[in-house]
C-alpha cells in the first residue's frame, strides 16, 4: 500500500493557561488520509476540528503524538522547513478567502510561486492556467473588491493548487457564501478531485457539505467519534 498523505498517531494538544491550569483540546487523535481521497472533518464549535486543522496544515504543533505528511516526520522539522511545507505541499482555502486586496486575481494566484524555491518558468502563463481551471481567466485583471464572494473563493482555490500541493486543506470554504454559490464551490472541489485526483481535506460544521465527500470523520470534545463513508444520512 502506498504511503498515506496524512498519518497522525495519538495527537494530543494542550494549552497551558497558567499553572496548574491546562486545557486539553485533542485527546489522542488517529487519522490517516490516502492520496486522492476527499475527506471531511466535521464538528461543532469547540469540538477541536480547528485545532486539528492547524496541526494538519503545519500552522501549529501538537503537544504529543506523531504526524507524518507524505511519510515525512513533521515533528522533526524546524520553522523554516515547516514554512516550506506550508508553501509547497499544502494548498489552503479559507472561509474569508485571504486574498491580497491590492493585487489582481492573477497576482494573487502567483503568490505561492514567488515563495517557492523551485521557480517555474512562465509563472504568469501557469497562473493563468490555474485561473482557467476554476473558470476565472476572464477576471484575471480584477482586484478582490471587484469580485463576488464565489469568484474570490475560486481565485483562492486557484492559488491553493498552483504549487501542486499534496493536499488541499479547505477550512469552512463555503462559510461566507450563499447556498447557490456554496454548491458551485463544492462542484469545483469535486472537479479537482475527480478529474485531477486531488487529495482534499474539508473542515466544516455542515453535515450537508460533509455528505458530499467520500469519507466523513466526526469530532466531538477532542475525540474522533465516527469515521464513515460519505453519502449516508447517519452522520453523528
Amino acid at each position: 500500500m502506498s504511503t498515506p498523505v496524512i498519518q497522525m498517531n495519538q495527537i494530543i494538544k494542550r494549552y497551558y493557561i497558567g499553572k496548574p491550569n491546562e486545557l486539553q483540546i485533542l485527546n489522542g487523535i488517529d487519522l490517516m488520509v490516502q492520496k486522492g481521497e476527499f475527506v471531511s472533518i466535521v464538528g461543532e464549535s469547540g469540538s477541536g476540528k480547528s485545532t486539528l486543522m492547524n496541526i494538519i496544515g503545519v500552522l501549529d504543533r501538537q503537544t504529543e503524538g506523531d504526524y507524518f505528511l507524505e511519510g515525512q516526520d513533521v515533528n522533526l522539522l524546524d520553522d523554516d522547513a515547516r514554512s516550506i511545507i506550508r508553501n509547497q505541499r499544502i494548498g489552503f482555502v479559507f472561509q474569508n478567502f485571504n486574498l491580497l486586496p491590492r493585487a489582481n486575481a492573477l497576482k494573487n494566484v502567483m503568490i505561492p510561486m514567488i515563495y517557492n524555491k523551485e521557480k517555474k518558468k512562465n509563472q504568469k502563463e501557469y497562473a493563468m492556467e490555474m485561473l482557467k481551471i476554476v473558470g476565472m481567466e476572464d477576471r484575471a485583471s480584477h482586484r478582490p473588491n471587484e469580485l463576488s464572494g464565489g469568484q474570490k473563493q475560486r481565485v483562492a482555490i486557484a492559488r491553493a493548487i498552483v504549487n501542486q500541493p499534496a493536499i488541499i486543506l479547505a477550512d469552512e470554504p463555503t462559510g461566507a457564501l450563499d447556498t447557490k454559490t456554496s454548491h458551485m464551490v463544492m462542484d469545483l472541489f469535486h472537479k479537482l478531485h475527480e478529474e485531477q485526483g486531488k487529495t482534499i481535506v474539508l473542515i466544516t460544521h455542515s453535515k450537508e457539505l460533509a455528505l458530499e465527500t467520500e469519507r466523513i470523520i466526526t469530532i466531538r470534545d477532542g475525540n474522533v467519534i465516527s469515521d464513515t463513508e460519505g453519502g449516508h444520512e447517519d452522520v453523528v
